[in-house]
């Protein structure tokens, strides 16, 4: 099942690793803080557990949404020009 990170975390190392994290768990990066990819519902929950270990205390707000095959058939993308990402 596909699922989406998206989070806002104003600390700068805490955010790249979450970025990192995302990555090691074969996530793609669609936004500069917006990942996606295929994860089973173990790996949502694992890498739910990681994401906080490596918040800790500091601020945060992180989403990890799961997207079935129908939500996805329905998406809508546009891409224009570089996005930068």
């Amino acid at each position: 099942m596909r699922c989406l990170v998206l989070y806002d975390i104003p600390d700068d190392r805490v955010r790249a690793k979450i970025a990192d994290a995302c990555l090691d768990y074969g996530l793609e990066r669609v936004q500069w803080s917006a990942f996606i990819g295929e994860l089973n519902q173990t790996l949502q929950r694992e890498l739910a557990l990681k994401l906080r270990q490596l918040v800790g205390r500091k601020a945060a707000n992180i989403l990890l949404l799961p997207l079935n095959e129908g939500i996805w058939q329905q998406r809508r993308e546009i891409k224009q020009g570089d996005s930068g990402t």
